[in-house]
């Protein structure tokens, strides 16, 4: 039997449900999400994942506090906010994994199963520092003096507060085992993990000698039981991190068709973080793999985190925002385009409501936008609404189809680097050189006599060319805005659909066929109207 072929296989982390997201959820929601309509416009075979973790200790104390079950309190947290939010940004994931459903549950006990007959399960006592925020055991070195009320004790470097001490019979995960196989590992694979500064991290972690670790818990209900002890629930990181293999049908029956996903996806080719989890992604995780005969993933790539005022994004300082607070005044499309262009992807980034607002009034609204309505107004105007033919080329012209190749070359390359701002810098730049070649040509002067009619009729075929390529090389990060374009041009009329046309072919020249339909629809990019302020 032949080889089945690799599926691209991208996973955002898996979101506690704790409280509703926020844009910092989205942003990394959204990242996989360009990354995946990318390699599928490549043509590739694509498997996008996301999903949110249920167990765990805040959970349980939320729902208490909340007088519900934590079943409870998580299906009205997961319907009502986290499917939502899918949609509002406009995602297109593949599956969409609770880890209260069976068949993650199920999944999990066998992988634990085969770890513990594997060697690198054992029972010991446990006494530490256990922050609930994180829902992760503290080394000494996690810890930070406190300031304010924890003035004089040590807290969570992330959370701010004192963690609990702990005391339980767990049991525990052999972690000290894979030290030396994990520096091996990222040693021979130095992409493994990016970006570079993470990667740097992790291998210093890793140098310092793991430890055992606790994988269970006793005093913690609201849990997946283990099989061979009812009296203790899987810690809530190693349930939570094998979603992305129960997802894909680890564990189940050889020839059934959950069985051929995991063939086709396992290893994943990209598991996109938090720079703040990266230990669990990049050290726990893919030991726990080795632990059961697993290959650890391809790639883990740490984003920054979105900062207001400085601060990290988060519900308890009260700097969470809604992503649809932003997307009800800008659109899906906006949102994806200013969070994937103005941060650059694994460093930290500060969103500003008015850089906002400015991105969007000038490089959408005043920039493709502006470039789209003018030149299908120009030949609804000059030629009827019908695509001219490019009868009178120039060397301005052939130029123009050089740098469109190369724009195509260089974004392509930039998405492969998890690079979203140089990609979309690039389309941008060639936006901008088809801007300023409309100014320089002035086709509503070539229009005045029949003398350039032809010359007229090569300019306005050379821009709406231009925006068939822009809209395919965009389509992956504004999809609805580029659906628009793309059938304003007569694209759809005469190539298909958006979606199907490849990616990488975008910059072959001569597509669009003179003659289609070409229609001055809505403008793709509205005029923000600002929400108005109530004086007191």
């Amino acid at each position: 039997m032949s080889e089945l072929p690799k599926t691209y296989y991208v996973t955002t982390p898996i979101y506690y449900v704790n409280d509703a997201p926020h844009i910092g959820h989205a942003y990394t929601t959204t990242a996989g999400d360009v990354l995946t309509r990318w390699h599928r416009q490549r043509g590739e075979d694509v498997w996008y994942l996301t999903g949110v973790d249920e167990h765990g200790t805040k959970v349980q104390r939320a729902a208490e506090a909340g007088g519900v079950t934590p079943q409870q309190w998580v299906d009205r947290l997961v319907e009502e906010s986290w499917r939502p939010v899918l949609d509002t940004i406009d995602a297109k994931n593949d599956d969409f994994i609770r880890t209260t459903q069976d068949r993650h549950m199920e999944r999990v006990q066998k992988f634990w199963d085969v770890v513990r007959e594997n060697g690198y399960v054992f029972s010991a006592p446990y006494e530490g520092p256990y922050c609930v925020g994180c829902e992760e055991f503290k080394f000494p070195a996690d810890l930070v003096p406190g300031t304010g009320e924890f003035d004089g004790e040590m807290v969570c470097a992330i959370h701010g507060r004192p963690p609990e001490q702990l005391s339980e019979d767990n049991w525990f995960f052999q972690l000290s085992a894979f030290t030396q196989k994990l520096i091996d590992h990222y040693e021979a694979n130095p992409n493994a993990i990016r970006p570079q500064s993470a990667y740097n991290e992790v291998i210093s972690f890793l140098r310092g000698g793991l430890v055992d670790i606790s994988m269970s818990r006793s005093s913690v209900k609201w849990g997946i039981p283990l099989s061979w002890d009812g009296s203790q629930v899987v810690y809530v990181w190693f349930d939570a991190l094998l979603n992305y293999i129960t997802a894909t049908g680890y564990g189940s029956e050889p020839g059934t068709p959950e069985a051929e996903l995991f063939a086709k996806v396992w290893p994943a080719n990209v598991q996109l973080v938090g720079k703040d989890i990266l230990r669990f992604h990049a050290v726990y995780w893919p030991a726990m793999l080795l632990a059961a005969g697993l290959q650890p993933p391809q790639q883990v790539f740490a984003h920054g985190w979105l900062l207001v005022g400085g601060e990290k994004m988060s519900k308890s300082k009260l700097t969470g925002i809604s992503p649809d607070l932003i997307i009800d005044h800008f659109g899906s499309d906006a949102f994806r385009y200013y969070f994937m262009r103005a941060i650059a992807f694994g460093q930290d980034g500060s969103f500003s409501w008015e850089d906002m607002s400015a991105r969007y009034t000038s490089e959408l609204a005043n920039g493709l936008g502006n470039l789209a309505s003018r030149a299908t107004a120009m030949v609804g105007k000059y030629f009827e609404g019908k695509l001219p033919v490019d009868s009178a080329p120039t060397t301005v012209e052939a130029n123009i189809q050089t740098l469109l190749a190369e724009t195509v070359a260089n974004a392509d390359a930039c998405i492969d680097e998890l690079d979203f701002a140089g990609a979309i810098g690039h389309v941008r730049a060639f936006i901008e050189h088809i801007n300023g070649y409309v100014t320089e040509q002035e086709p509503w002067v070539l229009a005045k006599s029949e003398e350039t009619h032809d010359r007229l009729a090569s300019v306005l075929y050379t821009v709406c060319e231009s925006l068939r390529a822009i809209a395919v090389l965009y389509n992956p990060v504004m999809p609805k805005a580029m659906q628009n374009m793309w059938v304003a041009i007569g694209a759809q009329e005469a190539l298909g659909e958006i979606a199907d046309q490849d990616l990488t072919e975008a910059g072959a020249w001569g597509q669009l066929p003179a003659g289609v339909a070409v229609t001055k629809g809505a403008s793709l990019f509205p005029r923000l109207v600002e929400p108005e302020v109530e004086n007191s």
